[in-house]
């Protein structure tokens, strides 16, 4: 039977708040979205009080007001934020809240504008929330990010489309990749999810010291320690909060992911998507790793944006996380490039600079920074993804005494 779209946005709804958040009767949820999105923000709301929600309530963005300020805000001004925003969000974590985002925004927004003013305006946003970043990367929180085609973002993918076409396609390859087009979403989210587990947790138990990925066409040939005592995640997480239960920080997902050693990464990365930042694509970046820490950096677009990146702060310039996701991912395989990281990085393995998940380390969430570090962690106030796998690529596990076992051959795990 033909699904309307409708049916579907619902879906997508109901799938978002039961599997993504896992939002518990009683609980109470702030959603945030673009005014464009305002629909699914609506048909959200309504799955939350569907299911159980004491409040609901939305804090909107609007890409038109945020790059007016950007062309024609005076220069210095770039480090005012309004706290409000953030404080919105400690204020829902400090109450047991979930918090639910529709991240969508014209990948391209921001690319005429003074890298210089975006990095600011990033640095002062990020400073002050890292007390809520802090409670993302412990699991303090049940959060969850979607997505929803805005028309520039739509025309991008599909350019060869009409306005409307574009949207509509967009629209079916969203419900594609989350499942939202299936006759049962939840439980096709809940095999998808066991299966992660059962990758993740093979993982853990092997506890390599390293993995190493070799590109045999991209260039790639890097070295990458995994943190001291590291933990394997993927898929569903469980909340340390009081009754946080169990939720899906991201939908969709097909990644399994760790945190690096901050000290132990060396070789040469190549990227094999492009990364759309704050507005801003980076394309052809290529870094050398010395010792944990980028010592060479080239992009062949966007490269000013990518150098503002990392110089954010000391832990901007190393490494967070290493994701494996194999090249058959149904992302990877619908041919698409979304220009969107939720996405683009569930059709490839990836790295991220910046934070490590405290989670990623047996005990780091109540671990102090000193020993978090000591394990290997690596802190900051940004944490960018960016894609490097491809058909092309094969990746070892090396064990504590130098053995190499293979993990993934041509794109395609072989554990």
């Amino acid at each position: 039977m033909v699904q309307h779209f409708d049916e579907k946005l619902k879906k997508y709804a109901q799938l978002a708040v039961q599997t993504g958040v896992g939002l518990r009767p009683g609980q109470r949820l702030l959603i945030e979205s673009p005014i464009e999105t305002a629909p699914l923000a609506r048909a959200l709301a309504e799955a939350a009080y569907e299911a159980g929600a004491s409040f609901v309530d939305v804090r909107w963005d609007d890409d038109a007001i945020n790059l007016l300020r950007y062309e024609q805000a005076p220069d210095g001004s770039f480090d005012q934020i309004s706290r409000w925003r953030v404080d919105a969000e400690l204020e829902t974590v400090e109450e047991g809240g979930a918090v639910l985002a529709i991240r969508s925004a014209d990948p391209g927004l921001l690319s005429g504008v003074d890298a210089g003013r975006v990095s600011q305006q990033a640095r002062a946003y990020g400073t002050y929330r890292k007390a809520y970043s802090r409670k993302v990367m412990t699991n303090a929180v049940n959060w969850n990010l979607i997505t929803a085609p805005l028309p520039a973002w739509s025309a991008l993918i599909f350019p060869e489309a009409t306005a409307e076409e574009a949207v509509d396609r967009h629209w079916d390859a969203i419900f594609a990749a989350t499942r939202a087009d299936q006759p049962d979403p939840i439980q096709a989210w809940e095999d998808h999810l066991a299966a992660l587990k059962t990758r993740r947790d093979y993982l853990t138990a092997k506890g390599y010291a390293a993995l190493h990925f070799k590109d045999s066409e991209g260039g790639t040939d890097l070295t990458v320690g995994l943190a001291d005592d590291h933990v394997w995640g993927g898929g569903a997480s469980t909340s340390a909060a009081p009754e946080g239960g169990r939720f899906v920080p991201n939908i969709p997902t097909e990644e399994v992911w760790t945190a690096p050693h901050r000290d132990k990464v060396d070789g040469v990365v190549v990227s094999t998507k492009p990364l759309s930042y704050s507005g801003v694509l980076i394309d052809g970046i290529r870094m050398r790793f010395e010792g944990g820490q980028v010592v060479e950096m080239t992009a062949q677009q966007g490269g000013e944006t990518l150098k503002e990146l990392i110089a954010t702060d000391e832990g901007a310039a190393r490494l967070g996380e290493v994701a494996l996701v194999p090249h058959s991912s149904p992302i990877s395989q619908s041919g698409l490039f979304f220009f969107h990281t939720l996405y683009d990085e569930n059709a490839a393995s990836h790295i991220a600079l910046g934070a490590a998940y405290r989670f990623n380390v047996e005990g780091g969430g109540t671990m102090s920074d000193e020993e978090f570090a000591a394990h290997g962690g690596n802190d900051s106030i940004v944490h960018v993804d960016w894609m490097i796998g491809s058909a092309t690529m094969d990746v070892d596990g090396i064990t504590a005494d130098g053995q190499r076992e293979p993990v993934m051959r041509a794109g395609e795990f072989v554990i």
